[in-house]
């Protein structure tokens, strides 16, 4: 399949809506709200297990997990076999976890006519042959891309999914919405579209994210491909583009938006397909790596973390990786990640960095 891509970045950039302007601060200790997990955080005192809102109520607080997540990672020679293989090894667990609920997978289609930066087909399709034999209900593949995202599923060949198993392709951005807040320009509040399906807590959200580079928060894989759909663009106004900055930055509030969504939004299970990923200028006009992996996980921190760390990066300088680790959101420590398969050595790839995140980074 050739790699097409005639969008340059400002285009990009244009139709992100990105014209925010305004930076802050990412540190450490932040209120956090949502799921809770059980553990506790080894070495430090408790932290209250709830948060008095003001209207009255009482929400539980995270906690670090206290079992060590399953990560499996492969390496090999066709993307099919590894992404198959990556979820037969967790497959008691996956279907476990299942518990009857409506299944939503959701691709990488960010751009229509951009075939590096998407979600391949075959990926797609070791997913659905690992689910078919035991879900008897119709599994959505859904997406809310930032260009036509019915144009994409067209040309990345996703439609002939409906004719050989029992899904439904669907563009989520024609679906209903539910506010949230994110941060904006002067980091004051911004009011923006959640699309519903993600917040639907009786959806079983998969993940199947491309493993890229980032020029705005360096890596993007299963959480970020998630939480960056979440935002509706209903073809008028492009939401997504306000969980961005201006400029790009080491804290960029990208960082922050994102931990602050997933408190919502987040993942049931990740798969990362890493069999050719896209290194230097990405998420949209990066070039072709082969690093012939995949990984699949219930944790996606923890996937997201030793993809990070495959792709040669840091995943402790990721600040929404690191921010979600200390909240205790999923496990974010490599000694504590049961890796089943390959050893992780066999596998560490040189990414090269966005140009943009190797100056701030230092890379």
């Amino acid at each position: 399949m050739a790699h097409r891509n005639p969008l340059n970045r400002r285009d990009f950039l244009k139709g992100m809506g990105l014209g925010l302007a305004g930076a802050a601060a990412f540190g450490k200790g932040l209120p956090l709200l949502g799921k809770q997990a059980a553990g506790a955080v080894p070495g430090q005192p408790a932290a209250p297990s709830s948060i008095q809102t003001a209207g009255g109520l009482s929400q539980e607080l995270y906690r670090n997990p206290a079992v060590e997540p399953s990560v499996s990672l492969f390496r090999g020679d066709n993307r099919y076999d590894l992404v198959l293989r990556s979820l037969k090894s967790i497959e008691d667990e996956v279907l476990a976890s299942i518990q009857g609920k409506r299944i939503l997978l959701k691709p990488n289609i960010v751009l229509s006519k951009c075939e590096l930066c998407c979600t391949h087909p075959d990926a797609v399709r070791a997913v659905l042959d690992f689910l078919s034999p035991h879900v008897k209900d119709r599994i959505i593949i859904g997406e809310s891309g930032n260009q036509n995202t019915e144009e994409g599923f067209r040309n990345y060949g996703y439609y002939k999914f409906e004719k050989e198993y029992n899904v439904k392709i669907v563009d989520l951005n024609h679906d209903t919405f539910q506010y949230r807040y994110c941060l904006g320009a002067e980091n004051k509040p911004h009011p923006i579209r959640i699309i519903s399906s993600f917040l639907d807590k009786d959806t079983y959200l998969i993940s199947l994210a491309r493993m890229k580079t980032h020029n705005y928060v360096l890596v993007t894989l299963s959480l970020k491909n998630v939480l960056l759909a979440a935002p509706l663009n209903d073809y008028k106004q492009n939401d997504k583009g306000f969980m961005h900055m201006a400029a790009a930055a080491v804290n960029d509030l990208c960082h922050y938006n994102m931990f602050h969504l997933s408190q919502d939004v987040w993942p049931d299970l990740a798969v990362i397909d890493g069999y050719e990923g896209m290194e230097g200028n990405g998420p949209a006009w990066g070039s072709p790596i082969l690093s012939r992996v995949a990984l699949a996980s219930l944790d996606p921190l923890a996937a997201d973390t030793v993809a990070t760390k495959i792709m040669g990066f840091d995943p402790k300088r990721v600040n929404y990786l690191s921010a979600m680790a200390e909240a205790g959101m999923g496990q974010g420590d490599l000694d504590k990640i049961k890796l089943i398969g390959t050893p992780l050595e066999q596998c560490l790839t040189k990414y090269k960095p966005n140009e943009k995140m190797a100056e701030l980074y230092r890379l």
